[in-house]
């Protein structure tokens, strides 16, 4: 089955080859996408096995909205990839990821003994943003929002709402996401196996407006890393996975956007896991 360009009516050409990313009309003129493979990212220290199904992962969490849509392809054969789990996951508007409310990203990049950031440096032991070696442990606890599970329909797409990430120590803006394949899903997916890890990027000039927005704005004195300061973002191809984003209100940016994206992957992949963060 051929590709049908209308299904990508908001995503365009040039997500997997690293085009230049701006605000763009909900009625944007469709073409057929890219269908390269796109690179693995590394999995980060904040994943849990245990999402649910479900398409509004919010929680109740303050935010600007954000209706994220996916487009899985067959890299080999350029078709939507039916029936195939999206797995994401992201901190909220404060840089905090659930499961780990009590071990905030923040401590991560701080001088030594806690002192002031060091924007862009290792921390004290030694690691850094995509660097080898283990996290420090992390005790998990029971709270669960900005995660979820979705299958993707007859033309490839799985949508979420959620909201636009905060930040925090050491990492640009960003979503993480894995596509499982050959599970079977209920109240969670579960079974198969992993053909991708990823993440998603958000453009850089719609961030800085968004950071002077609430509840953004009460961070403005955490260092934002930007995507030039970002290890994983330069090294693991992170402005071929950036998310395309057109205005949910016109002329408000805090009335939400629609975050667009076509991901080429291999269905028949198990990929080795990329740097050092936690299992696949």
């Amino acid at each position: 089955m051929a590709l049908d360009p209308s299904i990508f009516r908001l995503s365009r050409r040039g997500f997997l080859i690293g085009s230049t990313v701006a605000l763009v009309s909900a009625n944007g003129v469709p073409s057929t996408p890219s269908c390269t493979l796109i690179a693995e990212q590394e999995v980060g220290p904040y994943y849990i096995d245990d999402e649910k199904l479900r398409q509004d992962i919010t929680e109740g969490k303050p935010g600007v909205p954000v209706k994220l849509r996916v487009a899985l392809v067959d890299a080999a054969r350029c078709t939507p990839l039916e029936n195939v789990s999206l797995d994401i996951w992201h901190c909220d508007a404060l840089g905090v990821y659930s499961g780990f409310t009590g071990n905030s990203p923040d401590g991560d990049m701080r001088g030594p003994g806690g002192g002031p950031e060091r924007p862009g440096m290792p921390p004290p032991d030694g690691r850094g943003p995509g660097r080898m070696g283990p996290p420090p442990a992390r005790q998990t606890d029971a709270k669960r929002f900005l995660r979820g599970v979705q299958l993707t329909d007859k033309q490839g797409i799985a949508e979420f709402t959620t909201v636009y990430p905060g930040w925090y120590h050491g990492r640009a803006i960003h979503i993480h996401l894995k596509v499982h394949v050959g599970g079977a899903g209920g109240a969670r997916y579960a079974g198969g196996h992993v053909s991708h890890t990823g993440q998603l990027f958000f453009p850089e000039d719609v961030t800085e407006q968004v950071a002077k927005l609430s509840p953004y704005a009460t961070r403005l004195n955490v260092h934002r890393t930007l995507q030039s300061e970002d290890h994983i973002f330069q090294t693991q191809h992170g402005s071929a996975s950036m998310v395309r984003l057109s205005r949910l209100e016109n002329g408000s940016n805090a009335g939400g956007f629609l975050a667009t994206v076509t991901l080429a992957v291999d269905p028949e992949a198990t990929p080795a896991s990329v740097g050092g963060f936690g299992p696949r």
